[in-house]
């Protein structure tokens, strides 16, 4: 019986299993090549933003690079700064075809967080104007699409077209963030975007859930039954006050 030769290890995790130390490379354009070589084009990356905030939507995006014009230091928006996402969100947007899809509270609370972002992901595909033949996913899940769909783990951090989804997703998202806490002010939204840091728990504890909040997350569903048991505990007393009122306007002058 004959055996598979192993496959080669690569240099770069031979160097890590020796130092202890991961070494982390930049998405590359190399699968996108590949596919136009082959003839297939237009080839999109697709990424979210948005899944784990307690309040806010979740904001999906899809990119097809023009191989002709790519903005130099596309990567993972978890590894940029917030002014170089700006920067390159500007070039992005610029020079290549971008769509973005929301998927509101609403619909997180009516489908789960899994599902809504994936139907998002799947209406900015379908949003592009150009429709792509190839789409690459970041994650596990395919999405619900005409063209082929790849999904890729770590995709960010892998596909160019991905990571510069991620961008677009998440500065669209923030952008949006900062306009809500302009109408919702005392959330801090505009500093943690809706993720559940201290500061957003203790503003959900004190003034209760605003409509943008995910109403079945644990932490706001505490906070909208502490709010609406306080609301409950006072009615009694507003109605008395209310009838108090009404006898006293209804009493004949002396």
């Amino acid at each position: 019986m004959s055996r598979a030769k192993p496959s080669a290890v690569p240099a770069a995790a031979k160097k890590a299993k020796r130092t202890g130390v991961i070494a982390v490379t930049s998405p590359s354009f190399r699968r996108e090549r590949a596919l136009l070589k082959r003839g297939v084009w237009p080839v999109a990356g697709c990424d979210e933003a948005g899944r784990g905030p307690l309040a806010g939507p979740v904001v999906a995006a899809a990119v097809i690079l023009d191989p002709k014009r790519i903005p130099k230091g596309i990567d993972d928006s978890k590894r940029l700064t917030r002014e170089r996402r700006e920067e390159l969100f500007e070039e992005i947007c610029a020079t290549a075809l971008v769509s973005v899809a929301i998927a509101p509270p609403s619909r997180i609370d009516r489908d789960n967080i899994l599902r809504a972002s994936l139907w998002a992901l799947a209406r900015a595909v379908r949003a592009l104007p150009d429709a792509p033949k190839h789409v690459f996913v970041d994650g596990r899940d395919r999405l619900a699409v005409s063209s082929d769909c790849e999904a890729v783990i770590g995709g960010d951090g892998i596909v160019l077209s991905i990571a510069a989804a991620s961008i677009v997703a998440k500065v669209s998202r923030d952008r949006l963030m900062c306009r809500l806490a302009l109408d919702h002010p005392g959330y801090g939204f505009e500093q943690h975007m809706g993720y559940g840091v201290p500061a957003h728990l203790e503003a959900l504890d004190r003034l209760g859930p605003t409509i943008h909040h995910r109403r079945f997350f644990a932490p706001v569903a505490a906070a909208r039954e502490k709010h609406e048991g306080l609301t409950a505990a006072n009615a009694p007393s507003r109605v008395a006050a209310v009838v108090k009122e009404t006898r006293l306007a209804d009493s004949p002058s002396p």
